[in-house]
């Protein structure tokens, strides 16, 4: 991805140089013009411009603000933001190493099409290449992660540089005269079919850009500020004529529905926190949705997947068609008469009767679904109504369709009997699951993984690793679920974890529980830091404490592990264990922790409400982990062993 240098003075007739503060001002006007609520910064000096222009809108309530001591916490948090809020939610740093902090997120925010947007500050042109402090080439820095980067000199207006930017974000290609750009930059949108080619490989597709931004001194505000700091912040207008209310003062009985999209995000108004502070809200699940038309005139055995982002669409569309559906908790499409639970254990034995596979959203977490899409005599199918960033054209095997006619057409309707003996199977492997995880002596991965499942409301975010497989192998599809799920599947990475759940809940205003593994927590410990005053999201995060990184124990690794000379090896490059005491860690953040020791106890937890910051840990022993996983598959194919008669 090359960057553009915006033209200077850009707007016909204007020649004279802004200074500093003028140009920040504009940028951060152009933001909340393009519908930016929120702006996570971290503390620099090049970028006090824009800190000064930022505090003094969040005084006039057009924004809110929320800082950082850490960029690649930073980064997370704004990009838990716009998974949220469903807006473009900006990251602010300062020069140099500051910003190359920012690229985990943006990898993420890149393959998970998540409107972030990088605004990096930095030394005038003229610096550049001198050996100033804290100066590097910035432009370009993201590459192909970004669907446009933009250099903006010094002292110009970056008022249509910053709303194009947003227009890129959505995936709209710019028109050839930049008319209107705040009206469509306001518009959300998954995005667009038909963006030029100079947009790298994901042409289209939602995602971050770069905005960089050089100032030159003085980097401070005259005397007479354009902020008192004994105002509390009003309501400001959103692009829709709604009014904004940060305070919790307003609409106090406030409430929203949400309903998940074609591409798995939620959709609707975010309500305001009140005193109640209900831990949930109510979700429009789609019983309301309407349910797609059948085009279809053949019987085949086909199974939908709903993989991450896929949305209740994939839901529908297997309850119209009879088919079985194969959904992943972050899919948002696991629930209904029609999805099966264990899916992954049943594969083995019922999935040489498939005949075409309807493919929703990105699958990501089963080796059993990987073997199934490659096969050769199975005919598959990807939906995809809009541009995606997380594969190429051409890189996948699947026929892409983008109609629904002609989805239901290669699709086919369930024969008779063939969604009824998914059911079955899903009933009686469910029974033999749960079997076995009350036989266990001690709470274990699997068993905090359904309760976590069937205990939370609002949102749900769920770790890599591990967690996200006990969930999708343990938790059991529900008639109405109630809570959205949220998982950094883009790239899949530990990294961040804790930042992102906290930036959906500031998003939202809503109660979320996060899900994770150990080594997810402390990866990320630094982002439970919050300076006095800063908004505190109500984050309650549950970990599973296994002293290490469990899942390799269930991969091909944990079979080398059990060599003796290969054993200590393996524990220390896989196991990577610890003898971290996190209830001294949460402590040590001001944050409320509790150790777990039962199932009853754990139940009893997750069944209360999430109101401010807590640690909930449950230790777990992974040196039963690969045992514990086998004796679950034994037990699912003793179960359905009758089935196919």
């Amino acid at each position: 991805m090359s960057t553009r240098t915006w033209p200077s003075a850009y707007h016909e007739g204007v020649t004279a140089q802004l200074n500093s503060m003028e140009a920040a001002r504009l940028a951060v006007r152009a933001l909340v013009w393009g519908g930016v609520r929120d702006v996570v910064i971290a503390p620099g000096s090049r970028s006090a411009p824009l800190a000064y222009a930022l505090a003094e809108a969040e005084t006039r309530g057009e924004l809110r603000l929320h800082v950082r001591i850490d960029e690649r916490g930073a980064a997370f948090t704004a990009l838990g933001l716009s998974l949220g809020s469903v807006r473009p939610v900006p990251v602010v740093t300062t020069s140099g190493t500051a910003v190359g902090e920012l690229l985990p997120a943006v990898m993420e925010a890149n393959h998970a099409g998540v409107e972030l947007l990088v605004i990096s500050a930095d030394r005038p042109e003229e610096m550049r290449g001198t050996g100033a402090n804290q100066t590097t080439v910035q432009p370009g820095l993201f590459g192909i992660h970004v669907r446009s980067a933009v250099d903006i000199p010094a002292g110009d207006d970056p008022t249509d540089a910053i709303r194009a930017s947003l227009l890129s974000a959505k995936g709209i290609p710019l028109p050839p005269a930049l008319a209107d750009l705040r009206t469509l930059a306001a518009t959300p949108s998954p995005g667009h079919a038909t963006a030029p080619a100079d947009l790298g490989p994901h042409q289209g597709a939602v995602g971050p850009v770069h905005i960089n931004l050089p100032f030159r001194d003085p980097l401070f505000p005259e005397q007479d500020l354009q902020m008192d700091p004994g105002r509390q912040p009003a309501p400001a207008p959103d692009p829709d004529g709604h009014r904004l209310d940060f305070t919790g003062q307003h609409d106090a009985g406030a409430s929203a529905t949400m309903a998940a999209g074609p591409g798995g995000r939620p959709t609707g108004a975010v309500p305001p926190k009140t005193a109640e502070r209900e831990p949930g809200w109510a979700i429009n699940w789609p019983q309301s949705l309407t349910e797609p038309a059948v085009h279809a005139t053949d019987e085949r055995r086909t199974v939908v997947v709903a993989g991450h982002g896929a949305g209740a669409v994939a839901e529908a569309f297997a309850r119209a068609h009879r088919l079985p559906l194969l959904a992943e908790p972050s899919s948002n499409a696991r629930f209904g008469a029609n999805a099966i639970g264990p899916y992954r254990m049943l594969l083995g034995r019922f999935g040489k009767q498939i005949e075409r596979v309807v493919v929703f959203g990105r699958p990501t977490l089963s080796r059993p679904v990987a073997a199934l899409l490659a096969r050769e005599d199975v005919q598959t199918g990807l939906y995809q109504p809009e541009p995606v960033a997380w594969f190429e054209p051409g890189r996948r095997r699947e026929r892409v369709i983008s109609e629904p006619e002609d989805l239901s057409l290669f699709a086919g309707s369930g024969p008779d009997g063939w969604l009824q003996l998914w059911r079955r199977a899903a009933g009686a492997a469910d029974v033999a699951l749960i079997h076995v995880l009350d036989a266990e002596p001690a709470l274990t991965g699997l068993r905090v993984g359904r309760s976590v499942w069937l205990n939370s409301r609002g949102r749900l975010v769920l770790g890599s690793s591990n967690p996200i497989r006990d969930v999708d192998l343990a938790g059991t599809p529900i008639d109405i679920p109630d809570a959205f799920v949220h998982a950094n599947r883009g790239l899949a990475g530990i990294d961040g974890t804790v930042a992102t759940a906290s930036g959906i809940a500031l998003g939202t205003r809503t109660g979320t529980r996060a899900l994770m593994g150990d080594l997810t927590f402390l990866h990320d410990a630094g982002s439970l830091l919050l300076g006095p005053g800063e908004p505190e999201p109500d984050l309650q995060i549950v970990v599973v404490n296994d002293a290490g990184g469990g899942i390799f124990s269930t991969l091909e690794h944990g079979k080398v592990g059990e060599q003796a000379s290969y054993a200590s090896a393996v524990e220390r490059l896989f196991g990577t264990p610890h003898r971290a005491d996190l209830a001294s860690l949460a402590a040590g953040y001001g944050i409320q922790h509790r150790l777990v020791k039962d199932a009853d106890e754990l139940d009893t937890v997750l069944s209360g409400p999430v109101i401010g910051r807590s640690v909930v840990e449950i230790r777990t022993d992974r040196s039963r982990l690969r045992s514990l996983h086998a004796e679950v598959a034994a037990a699912i194919e003793t179960a359905t062993s009758e089935l196919l008669g």
